[in-house]
């Protein structure tokens, strides 16, 4: 930082000043995050015990819940705290620590969904050599790969926004320390970083949505030519959650990352922002476990023995 005395904190406005609002908004965050919780890590523990679901698809959907939690985990809390105790105060370390995993999380997902493409593109198409291509090295060199590029692209983007001054008003017009809100805060030129983040955001949803494309063009020919109408229904269903997880993801980032500054409405965006930072990560679970039979067998099996080690203690 050029400037010894910019600011050491930041205030988040946040979503509301009315503390009837605060208190609902505290309630409604707080049910959110823990269906977020229980959702995703309790989908992680199902795929990790049950041996039936140790194959690359729910191999690539652990890991998605547990990226999921982790994005969430890195809004969610500071948030319904400060509903809580009335504290908008952040320092700039905490800020900057907020962003860079949020900014990983997000990128994770976003080369996840695409390694998911891949292989639902590989399982549908060439189903007699998938247990060839898709090994336990290939997946774990997939998974590698998306946590490389997104912890990467967490330190371009962090050190892109945090290398400006914020010598002035240090009041951030959102509920958590995101790009949009600290590029008009700050007092130096931020035109580079602003294309540095419409390049880099640019490159990877284009490569991640290219991939998902060509994959599911290559699913929807090889479908279009099964004779099969069970099989259709099938790789229709397999694909169905998956789009649907697709189609929410993109559209929120490309709305809220793909546009000028001068677009931007704040009031819009912290909407956008509540519904990728907390929405999304507590339906993924659903949006999965709902439209898959080994998933929901897989819970039905553990409610059952819950219920006998319950009967079995009383």
């Amino acid at each position: 930082m050029d400037n010894t005395t910019e600011v050491t904190e930041f205030v988040l406005v946040g979503l509301s000043d009315d503390p009837e609002v605060q208190i609902l908004l505290f309630l409604t965050f707080s049910l959110i995050y823990l269906l977020t919780l229980v959702g995703n890590l309790g989908m992680t523990e199902r795929i990790l015990l049950d041996s039936r679901l140790h194959t690359p698809m729910y191999l690539f959907l652990s890991q998605l819940s547990l990226v999921d939690f982790g994005y969430s985990s890195a809004v969610t809390p500071k948030v319904t705290a400060g509903f809580l105790t009335g504290d908008k105060t952040i320092s700039y370390e905490a800020c900057a620590t907020q962003f860079f995993f949020f900014v990983a999380f997000i990128t994770v997902e976003s080369f996840l969904l695409a390694a998911m493409a891949y292989d639902r593109c590989a399982a549908v198409c060439k189903p007699l050599h998938y247990t060839a291509a898709m090994t336990t090295k290939a997946c774990a060199r997939l998974l590698t790969g998306c946590c490389f590029c997104g912890f990467l692209n967490a330190c371009v983007h962090t050190g892109n926004v945090f290398r400006l001054s914020f010598c002035g008003c240090h009041v951030v017009n959102h509920f958590f320390c995101d790009a949009p809100p600290l590029l008009a805060l700050s007092c130096s030129d931020s035109y580079v970083s602003e294309m540095v983040i419409f390049f880099v955001v640019g490159f990877n949803d284009l490569f991640s949505i290219l991939v998902i494309f060509i994959s599911y063009l290559f699913i929807f020919i090889t479908i279009l030519r099964m004779r099969s109408s069970e099989g259709r229904q099938k790789a229709f269903s397999t694909c169905a959650s998956h789009l649907t997880a697709v189609s929410i993801f993109y559209g929120t980032v490309i709305f809220m990352y793909l546009q000028p500054s001068s677009s931007h409405s704040m009031g819009t965006d912290k909407m956008a922002s509540v519904f990728y930072t907390m929405v999304i990560p507590m339906l993924n679970p659903l949006v999965y476990s709902l439209r898959n039979k080994e998933v929901k067998g897989a819970f039905k099996t553990a409610v059952g023995k819950a219920k006998s080690s319950i009967g079995f203690v009383f």
